[in-house]
């Protein structure tokens, strides 16, 4: 991309409205448990809570509340998968290699079993004139991406690079977009390496007006992010990209400007 083209992307950037909500605790009740890849299990709540639910954007995200082993409170951030207010219903993909207390929660659920959440906070809702979209993650960033996926409409234009285990660990999407999927294999051990995911954006071509949302471990974010904009001199204003998580620090997410 040359200069000129990047200054017209900077000068045309999308605008992204920051919306805030007004949150409570809901309880609400597991109504199906359904394992979607060996890795991630999909649940859905259910409850009258839900009634006033809001969530704007795929990638909001809800505290979930679970009891801690010294009798206190453990809280995470996961991503509302779907949301229905009219059903009462809510579902939230839970990635099964991680060792939280929230993980451990989802691993023994069963229909009728109760859980707390809070939130979303607020929801950053990104113009709906972007037409083109690469959205780029590891396995806490696809239930985002999926919703992202699902909730666009026909002539919208999608590419995903995400990062799992291996072909088993593969989804598929029900969408209107066009969809292009590229995956990138590699061992949970290497979940702070970008280079798996570097090596197959490499050969995704990235056309002007494309608005690329990055997620994933922070320090694969980061990477990603500096490749996009000194490698590939893609203008800051397009790209949103944030550390789902952090190595080594429990309930940490880092943001990026």
């Amino acid at each position: 991309m040359d200069n000129n083209q990047s200054k017209d992307q900077t000068s045309s950037a999308p605008a992204i409205e920051r919306v805030r909500h007004d949150t409570r605790r809901r309880t609400l009740t597991a109504e199906s448990v359904v394992d979607i890849t060996p890795g991630m299990r999909r649940i859905t709540l259910t409850g009258d809570d839900l009634a006033d639910f809001i969530s704007l954007a795929p990638d909001d995200h809800i505290k979930i509340f679970v009891p801690a082993a010294d009798g206190g409170e453990e809280r995470r951030d996961y991503t509302p998968r779907r949301c229905d207010n009219a059903g009462r219903k809510l579902t939230i993909d839970f990635a099964l290699h991680e060792a939280g207390p929230v993980t451990r929660w989802a691993i023994g659920a069963r229909p009728g079993d109760r859980l707390e959440i809070g939130g979303p906070r607020g929801s950053a809702v990104v113009s709906a004139n972007v037409k083109r979209w690469l959205l780029i993650g590891d396995e806490t960033a696809l239930p985002a991406i999926g919703r992202r996926i699902e909730e666009s409409t026909a002539g919208t234009l999608i590419t995903t690079v995400a990062a799992v285990t291996g072909p088993l660990e593969e989804q598929t999407f029900d969408r209107s977009a066009e969809l292009e999927v590229h995956w990138a294999h590699r061992p949970l051990s290497q979940t702070t390496d970008a280079a798996a995911l570097l090596k197959v954006l490499a050969t995704v071509d990235i056309l002007p007006e494309t608005f690329i949302w990055v997620a994933a471990e922070a320090s694969v974010t980061r990477d990603i992010r500096a490749y996009l904009l000194t490698e590939r001199s893609y203008p800051l204003g397009w790209i949103k990209a944030s550390g789902y998580w952090v190595f080594g620090k429990a309930d940490a997410t880092e943001k990026f400007a």
